[in-house]
């Protein structure tokens, strides 16, 4: 992770978040590792339910909690887990959006998004974004492990998501959001 002045250099989070269809009409969400919090306190301040965030790292969930703390946000849970080993440990179907931001390089893609779709209400949506696939996007992971947007497409299909959306968010990322199978309830 770099620090976390260049880190939130690379994004205007509201924007990408408005742009990927998160908005007032979330009532709840989860966010697969907060690091610094760059999504998670402006997510937290658009809902009116709870936002959960998680991420295995002590330090990242502490800076996201002191963000909140500072923004006086009450409706944000930051959680340390190991998602990837033990799941989020959220009820199933408790959440309308998942947001799964620049970690779908991680070993098992698609148990990630599994998890994902079995904690979102029917009808809920999976927000991902990741870093472009080429050389001249100065961050990110290596290329060998760094997934195509076609290849996320294909795992959330195989977790059982719909309707892709495919997003270019310059300068150096690209966002894609699709809806769990089922109407909502």
């Amino acid at each position: 992770m770099p620090d976390k002045g260049m880190w939130e250099g690379f994004f205007s989070p509201s924007k990408i978040l408005e742009t990927l269809g998160f908005n007032s009409g979330v009532s709840d969400a989860v966010e697969f590792g907060c690091g610094y919090g760059t999504f998670t306190i402006p997510a937290a301040k658009m809902i009116s339910g709870k936002l959960f965030a998680l991420d295995i790292e002590t330090e990242m969930v502490e800076a996201t909690k002191g963000a909140a703390a500072k923004d006086g946000i009450k409706n944000l849970e930051a959680i340390i887990r190991d998602f990837m080993a033990e799941g989020t440990g959220l009820k199933t179907e408790s959440v309308d959006y998942a947001m799964l931001f620049n970690i779908l390089h991680l070993e098992d893609p698609v148990s990630l998004l599994l998890e994902a779709n079995r904690i979102l209400r029917k009808g809920g949506r999976v927000g991902i974004i990741h870093w472009n696939y080429d050389l001249a996007t100065p961050r990110g992971p290596s290329m060998d492990i760094r997934p195509k947007p076609e290849n996320c497409i294909e795992w959330a299909t195989t977790a059982g998501f719909v309707d892709p959306k495919r997003f270019d968010l310059k300068p150096h990322h690209y966002g894609i959001v699709m809806t769990k199978k089922g109407q909502k309830k």
